[in-house]
């Protein structure tokens, strides 16, 4: 008996090793390389063990934390920062440019507080120079690019399972919209509605003719984005492909590579095969498991105390419409790829398999509440929508000149709460360094809230900001 376990054990694990199949290189110990083998993507299939998971986490929290070289083809002396692959016209004089980049050595270099895939302080505020696709500029000047602050990555893969789900709800409501119009010959409208969160209204003639003028807080192909500060990136794969070219010039192989443009070597320096897909998965992976962040009990008694009236004030003023405490989660199985992944990236149905990473493997998932379908309860305060957040009296946080994917340049997706007592600077661009500052300065759709805020007495705004001082990152 103990010798069968024993040799049950050593299969698990030896497919958990054959899964990842990450080369092992004639390169000696001390090589400069920071990664010197990759991972094939066609031996991650079905739903991975939980040795398997932490197997490819690992993997994954290596690339997170690797100091690209010039060996793994950090820099992109011919290639921009574009995530559409675009040809320089010249070559950069310099390698590393903080403006439009490659901008770090590392993804942990931006991602690190208080934990490695963290947020960061003001000195990892990155430029978006969205539509400059072949433009090396040198001035951080507003109308060239749009500066951002880091976002944090813990709990993302329940973000991403709870936007997938959020968008097959809308998409199933726009087919029996649809189907209503056809059958009865009329005109239909339908409230969009997942979750508790409403998208605005959809109308449909018999015809088929669909008016898109009432969507609110989503784009109009009804699916939800909830990555970036202005949500308009659908995946982690997305992300990760993105920011791997932008941040360091490291090219994944599904974008870059022969796959979309026909070279090895789209960036023209030298290394080719910079990033599989394998690879990307390994950093998906362990992005989709980083634990989420939790609200903590006090051990000081008057800050427990002043933490339970500000949850109840967080409520009365009005925060807790946009920033939901909890939206509820079906499933937990993570699909890679996923079926929203934009193009560009590995796509369900464009290859044989995906792997599945269950969630409900991780130990931080038995401590999730449940609502009383067996819904998990996910604690993110947010509403993964967009909302306008400046007018002409509030202005702050409308700063941007530069419209990003069709997104107006007031418009920003709600910031979901979670850890932010572990996040700051505050805001967009990561220049307002108090809780209160960044209350203050909220306009538009939040202007009544903000207000109501304002409004209260000193000991009561020390309340509300005791409560979220409560919402912490776990180190």
């Amino acid at each position: 008996m103990l010798f069968r376990d024993s040799l049950t054990a050593f299969l698990i694990i030896l497919s958990a090793s054959a899964a990842l199949a990450e080369e092992q290189t004639s390169q000696p110990a001390w090589s400069e390389k920071a990664i010197r083998g990759h991972i094939d993507q066609s031996n991650l299939t079905g739903t991975l063990s939980l040795q398997q998971l932490n197997a490819l986490n690992e993997a994954g929290e290596k690339r997170f934390r690797a100091k690209f070289t010039t060996l793994d083809g950090a820099g992109r002396p011919m290639a921009t920062q574009a995530i559409i692959p675009t040809k320089r016209k010249r070559p950069p004089q310099q390698n590393f440019q903080r403006l439009s980049g490659a901008d770090s050595n590392a993804c942990s270099s931006c991602h690190n507080d208080p934990v490695v895939g963290g947020a960061g302080d003001f000195v990892t505020n990155v430029f978006v120079s969205e539509g400059f696709t072949n433009a090396q500029f040198d001035t951080s000047d507003p109308q060239f690019s749009n500066e951002r602050n880091t976002n944090h990555l813990m709990g993302a893969g329940l973000v991403e399972l709870l936007a997938r789900e959020m968008s097959a709800d809308l998409h199933r409501q726009r087919q029996q919209l649809l189907k209503a119009a056809r059958s009865t010959g009329k005109r239909q409208s339908v409230t969009l509605e997942s979750k508790g969160i409403e998208f605005g209204t959809l109308s449909a003639d018999p015809d088929g003719i669909v008016d898109l003028s009432g969507i609110d807080g989503i784009d109009t192909d009804l699916v939800i984005r909830p990555f970036s500060q202005k949500g308009v990136i659908g995946s982690l794969r997305q992300f990760t492909v993105n920011a791997l070219n932008h941040h360091h010039g490291i090219q994944a192989d599904e974008r870059f590579g022969t796959r979309w443009t026909g070279e090895p070597d789209f960036d023209e320096d030298g290394i080719s095969d910079e990033m599989s897909a394998g690879d990307v998965s390994a950093l998906v992976a362990w992005q989709a498991t980083r634990p989420p962040p939790v609200q903590q009990v006090p051990q000081n008694d008057a800050w427990r105390a002043a933490a339970q009236q500000g949850e109840v004030l967080f409520a009365d003023t009005g925060c807790a419409t946009c920033h939901r405490p909890t939206l509820p989660l079906n499933s937990l199985s993570f699909d890679d790829p996923g079926q929203f992944d934009a193009a560009g990236t590995l796509r369900s149905g464009e290859i044989a398999g995906g792997a599945t990473y269950d969630l409900a493997l991780m130990d931080w998932a038995k401590t999730l509440p449940k609502d009383e379908n067996g819904a998990v309860l996910v604690p993110l305060f947010g509403d993964l929508k967009r909302h306008t957040i400046a007018d002409q009296q509030i202005a702050d946080l409308g700063n941007e000149l530069l419209g990003q994917r069709f997104v107006a340049r007031n418009v920003f997706m709600t910031s979901e709460l979670w850890g932010i007592a572990s996040t700051a600077p505050y805001g967009h661009r990561g220049d307002h360094s108090t809780l209160d500052e960044i209350i203050r300065v909220h306009g538009g759709d939040a202007r009544q809230s903000r207000d109501a805020y304002v409004a209260l007495d000193q000991n009561q705004r020390s309340a509300l900001i005791a409560f979220l001082k409560t919402l912490v990152i776990e180190q």
